[in-house]
């Protein structure tokens, strides 16, 4: 064997269909498309969701709810995420901290919340603190900022 007589496995290879290329082609005439009608045209492309004159089911379907598009979305740091962070001897924790420690991106806004313990006094600088977070942090006599 070489490669002036390698050939593809057989029926692995198919020959293309020759549509409207005479009656003898097997595919002539209406080229596979039928008798009349909007698929049988060219440039026809079914809208998308389309079923057919049936009511679509994207308009059946009712909408509900509402979705406010001014939300400000904010990325959780518990508590205990900060306390972690102090026993590496931490004490000034900030957006920059939290980033370089790999718990948010700098693209977040950060909010800390309540979960976990806290046993260091810690100065917090973040965009939004729950009040749970705050009294705890403050009553360490550690100290808050919004950044």
């Amino acid at each position: 064997m070489d490669l002036s007589n390698l050939k593809p496995a057989k029926g692995s290879v198919k020959d293309n269909m020759r549509k409207g290329r005479g009656a003898g082609s097997g595919h002539g005439g209406t080229s596979t498309r039928g008798h009349k009608g909007a698929k049988s045209r060219s440039g026809y492309s079914r809208k998308i969701g389309f079923e057919g004159g049936q009511m679509p089911l994207q308009r059946v379907v009712p909408k509900s709810g509402f979705k406010n598009r001014n939300r400000i979305e904010f990325k959780a740091v518990n508590l205990e995420t900060l306390q972690l962070l102090a026993d590496k001897g931490i004490t000034t924790i900030d957006i920059d901290v939290l980033v370089e420690a790999g718990v948010v991106s700098r693209k977040h806004k950060v909010k800390i919340l309540g979960g976990g313990e806290i046993s260091a006094k810690l100065a917090v600088k973040a965009h939004a603190f729950s009040k749970s977070a705050k009294e705890a942090i403050e009553k360490l006599e550690g100290s808050t900022e919004i950044a």
